[in-house]
């Protein structure tokens, strides 16, 4: 979602009622005695069943990120710490593996934000295993365990292309080139002007091919976008962002060049929960986030979609006051924010179920579902990772 002192992911760096859908199977469950919420049997054996990726989620409560920058003592805080309470609603969201990735802005951040991230699997290996490969993804998935690729909404970490070898090395898989604004590879969503990919950009799109680290242009610049599917010789991601047609042409869109050149690099595009990427007016609700799927379907096919929430697994709405403000506040107004962040109906932990539902009721096939939810993002980053 610009990269101020207050943004969500630079914040995070410094320190009920049943389905009124027709049941597809006979009887319908609720997930967890606590839960208000009824699917039904189909579409809960499509999530089990299936390897469930988002591919741009925090881990970490943001709630709790942004208690800890407003705290007396911040720096005695860690907003990336994640409780017991937390895992056990990561565990019931239906996800397998996470993207956590944030905006980050030079070497040493870069550094410390990786650290961290690995510290996971270290801190507790019953629950979490970072995520290098295809087939640690697959074993996270077959033991049970919260998977996570380390990745980073930027380079700005990378001031020559033989820091891409040194993030790699320590588990990076995944990198944006630009957030919000203009840096040494391109432009961002939000600049006045885009001039596309540099040279030294181009340097930097190689080196990744090279190693088999992902390319990822979400917040990139119109331009700079385009450029990177010309340049890049392996797949290209758009982890999370929606249809500028569909959203009032909102800058933090994808057009359908866009997206075209996307399927035809054999990327992926994560669909976004985040309100005013669905859409510009109200009401503004799961059946307007599912439009966004069926437009990119229609355009290009169903192998090309999947999930980028871009939130927590709660969503933005519950962050308490200052920070819930300070966040909105701290974005250009190209983002054009109003009322609630969270798009209705996809704003709490299990709102993957809920999206299985509405693809059901969409007329989307159980094999074509299994590919949004997780498998064509899992094909993309094996045609991109060399191991």
């Amino acid at each position: 979602m610009t990269k101020s002192a207050l943004s969500r992911r630079s914040v995070l760096k410094t320190a009920s009622a049943a389905i009124a859908a027709p049941m597809i199977n006979i009887g319908a469950y609720s997930l967890g005695a606590a839960s208000e919420r009824v699917y039904s049997a189909k579409v809960i054996d499509l999530v089990n069943r299936s390897l469930v990726i988002d591919m741009l989620s925090v881990l970490a409560n943001l709630g709790q990120a942004m208690t800890a920058v407003f705290s007396d003592n911040p720096k005695l805080l860690d907003p990336y710490a994640i409780t017991d309470e937390q895992i056990e609603k990561i565990r019931a969201s239906g996800v397998n593996i996470y993207h956590p990735a944030v905006g980050l802005g030079g070497y040493e951040e870069g550094l410390e934000f990786v650290a961290r991230l690995n510290a996971y699997a270290d801190e507790r290996p019953d629950v979490f295993r970072r995520i290098t490969s295809i087939a640690d993804m697959e074993e996270a998935w077959k033991n049970g365990k919260i998977g996570y690729i380390v990745g980073i909404q930027n380079a700005e970490h990378f001031n020559t292309p033989d820091d891409v070898n040194v993030f790699y090395h320590l588990g990076q898989r995944v990198s944006q080139l630009t957030y919000n604004k203009q840096n040494l590879i391109g432009a961002g969503s939000t600049d006045r002007v885009d001039g596309g990919v540099s040279d030294f950009g181009a340097a930097i799109i190689a080196r990744m091919n090279e190693l088999g680290m992902a390319v990822d242009v979400s917040h990139c610049g119109d331009q700079t976008t385009l450029d990177s599917f010309d340049i890049s010789t392996a797949p290209v991601l758009i982890t999370h962002s929606n249809v500028r047609k569909l959203a009032g042409g909102h800058v933090r869109c994808k057009t359908d060049e866009a997206i075209r050149k996307m399927a035809k690099s054999g990327g992926v595009m994560g669909i976004s929960g985040v309100r005013n990427f669905v859409r510009d007016k109200e009401p503004t609700t799961i059946e307007h986030m599912l439009d966004h799927f069926d437009y990119v379907a229609k355009m290009v096919g169903v192998e090309h979609l999947g999930v980028g929430s871009d939130m927590d697994p709660d969503g933005y709405d519950d962050i308490p006051e200052p920070g819930y403000s300070a966040l909105k506040n701290s974005y250009k107004g190209a983002y054009k924010f109003r009322g609630k962040i969270d798009t209705d109906g996809f704003d709490h932990p299990k709102k993957i179920y809920d999206l299985t539902e509405g693809l059901i009721r969409r007329g989307y096939s159980d094999a074509d579902i299994e590919l949004i939810l997780g498998g064509n993002f899992k094909r993309a980053l094996g045609d991109i990772w060399k191991s």
